[in-house]
């Protein structure tokens, strides 16, 4: 019974490593960032800002529950247009030196118009955005790892 439970102690203690750096373990690739098409919202065309990338764990260990976060804001005045929340490994985990598929990233929030989709962009009342990509791993702490600004141009990834 005691040879039990010291293995168990050592085993939840071997499963206790030091806590993995985030900001280090993590590189992020933006492939594309820019203006989506979200529909027609009360007879108004609707264009969100949308960022899609990677993360590749440069780590020399396997990250567990890696998770992404995007805060869209006004590059003008920095208020929060949205933010998009997605679970980017699975129940393995993202192995060293290994990428994700391709996260594609949305704000609910945008802007609404009559002028036709590809006319929004140079509407006088457009403003630009920007994103920080925020990623943690396990129960981790949400770490900031980027910010990028959004292309403006329209994108349909």
């Amino acid at each position: 019974m005691k040879r039990l439970a010291l293995m168990l102690i050592m085993l939840a203690a071997a499963g206790c490593g030091e806590p993995v750096d985030i900001a280090k373990a993590v590189q992020v690739d933006v492939a594309t960032s820019g203006w989506r098409v979200a529909g027609v919202v009360d007879g108004k065309n609707k264009i969100v800002p949308s960022v899609s990338l990677t993360l590749k764990n440069v780590s020399g260990q396997t990250l567990n529950a890696v998770q992404a976060n995007a805060v869209f804001r006004l590059a003008s005045t920095n208020a929060e247009i949205g933010a998009d929340f997605r679970p980017v490994s699975g129940s393995g985990g993202l192995p060293a030196a290994a990428s994700t598929q391709t996260i594609t990233l949305k704000a609910a929030l945008g802007y609404t118009g009559t002028d036709p989709v590809n006319e929004m962009l140079n509407n006088s009342h457009f403003s630009d955005a920007k994103v920080e990509v925020f990623v943690k791993a396990g129960s981790g702490q949400w770490t900031r790892v980027g910010e990028y600004p959004i292309a403006r141009q329209l994108t349909g990834d």
